[in-house]
């Protein structure tokens, strides 16, 4: 029961730290449905481990009734989860979601495989952010503290430290596994990021603007010499009017 409730203030204490739209524990207490699906994915989950499997799969579609929020009864669920908004949320079967998570609306761990008995959602590090709208389909690891920019999909692993936006999903800022201190991004997105598609694309209007340039005066230069040549034909018939009719 201790720990019950220790788990109880952690997460609350969890939307405090990440929502500054939290005004007060009562609030937080009975208006937040990312909340409720946590607590009520736990009832669930325990009614799963314990061989009650159509009791865990009531209890989580009733609380997807409530809240909006799809959670199976067998995924993993860390500590201090905190699914923002949260309506639309999807976890599948095999999802695993490290603690300390951030989960916007719309978000859909699911799988692309149709294979019982086999890892087929994702699995979610320590301090993963996955912004709102994006889907991550596969049986493989997002690594401690990535970024999952908005409406991302996300079809491979990730590593740690990493953002990653777009549909496919690529890496825009990989580094370090994100520190305990490191700054939140809210809706998975970091600011002054770069897209790399972007700059290559920037990389190659440079480089063919240079072109153009180059060809540009070696035309001028060829011009150059040609009326030099040409010149130099002129003065050459007059010196020599035979060689000329020649």
């Amino acid at each position: 029961m201790t720990f019950m409730f220790r788990q109880l203030r952690e997460d609350m204490t969890s939307v405090f730290e990440r929502d500054p739209a939290a005004r007060s524990s009562w609030e937080v207490l009975t208006c937040y449905p990312g909340l409720h699906a946590v607590w009520i994915h736990r009832l669930a989950h325990w009614f799963w481990r314990h061989g009650l499997l159509w009791l865990g799969r009531l209890v989580s579609h009733a609380g997807r009734w409530v809240t909006g929020i799809e959670i199976h009864p067998a995924a993993l669920v860390g500590r201090r989860v905190f699914i923002d908004h949260g309506m639309g949320v999807v976890v599948g079967e095999t999802a695993e979601i490290g603690d300390d998570c951030t989960i916007y609306q719309g978000v859909t761990l699911g799988g692309t495989s149709l294979y019982r008995g086999a890892k087929r959602h994702p699995t979610l590090g320590k301090g993963v952010v996955v912004g709102a709208g994006a889907k991550v389909l596969g049986g493989f690891t997002v690594g401690d503290g990535a970024k999952i920019g908005s409406n991302a999909v996300v079809v491979k692993e990730v590593p740690a430290g990493a953002s990653v936006v777009g549909i496919p999903g690529r890496i825009v800022d990989e580094g370090q596994a994100q520190q305990e201190k490191a700054h939140f991004a809210a809706y998975g997105v970091v600011p002054n990021q770069v897209d790399p598609y972007a700059k290559t694309l920037q990389s190659l209007l440079e480089h063919s603007q240079e072109l153009e340039r180059t060809v540009s005066g070696l035309g001028e230069k060829l011009r150059r010499i040609e009326h030099k040549l040409a010149e130099g034909a002129a003065d050459a018939s007059k010196a020599d009017p035979l060689r000329a009719i020649k």
